[in-house]
């Protein structure tokens, strides 16, 4: 997938843009504004379609995610984009800063966030579409169990229908919430294997560094003693004369 294909990035409080990041020029921040101001206050995900781009958002607990894509990038990826976005805020920012920070505030320390997240997803847009297709398959099967407990917990005495939904529910809604920690933990240990294996290149490369430049010292030394090897040589040869 082209490096193009996220665009345009932010986060909000409301309307007030907290962080934002763009590699390109255009009036798709404009836009983008726009579309913020109309969104509901509930928490949901919108698409908008303008001009061969989508306008992501993510609505979550009075802040807002957005992200500018190209229409070619479907909307897997935007949507995984922005729940990345929202988890790494949300474990940043948890203590409250966010709530009090001004227009642009956290723009240094989250911006570069953005771009991280937006580079990683348009790199691996097959694995982000593997991903999510596993939580839309847990959510389904979720879903399909919770109504069918619904319907199937109804037994000839109230009380028995109450104890059998209610034991029922809880016991399943336990299950499925260990069933979507365990793929969110999945590409979390993916994120950590990523961050491990570029720490493991830059080690190798700084190593490969040490070990030339320790090389070129042993070879500058010998190059220095077969120089003084030679001119001792050559000025015995001129005292014999």
């Amino acid at each position: 997938m082209s490096q193009k294909s996220l665009i345009y990035a932010f986060v909000s409080r409301g309307t007030v843009i907290l962080a934002e990041f763009t590699e390109f020029s255009g009036n798709f921040n404009s836009i983008a504004f726009q579309c913020l101001q109309k969104l509901p206050a509930t928490n949901n995900k919108f698409t908008y379609n303008c001009d061969g781009h989508t306008f992501n958002y993510l609505v979550d607990n009075g802040f807002t995610y957005c992200v500018v894509a190209d229409e070619s990038a479907g909307r897997q990826v935007p949507i995984a984009f922005l729940e990345r976005v929202k988890d790494d805020f949300v474990s940043k920012y948890a203590a409250g800063k966010a709530a009090t920070a001004q227009a642009n505030g956290l723009n240094k320390e989250f911006g570069p966030k953005l771009k991280e997240h937006m580079q990683y997803c348009a790199d691996h847009p097959e694995e982000i579409s593997k991903l999510s297709k596993v939580k839309a398959q847990v959510s389904e099967v979720k879903g399909v169990m919770m109504e069918n407990i619904e319907k199937d917990g109804i037994l000839p005495f109230f009380g028995a229908q109450v104890t059998l939904f209610t034991g029922l529910s809880f016991r399943h809604q336990f299950i499925w919430e260990k069933i979507e920690l365990l793929v969110d933990k999945t590409e979390n240990l993916h994120q950590q294997a990523q961050d491990f294996r570029s720490q493991g290149t830059q080690i190798r490369r700084k190593m490969w560094l040490q070990n030339m430049k320790a090389k070129l010292i042993v070879l500058g030394i010998l190059i220095v003693l077969i120089l003084i090897i030679v001119l001792s040589v050559c000025k015995g040869f001129n005292c014999g004369k």
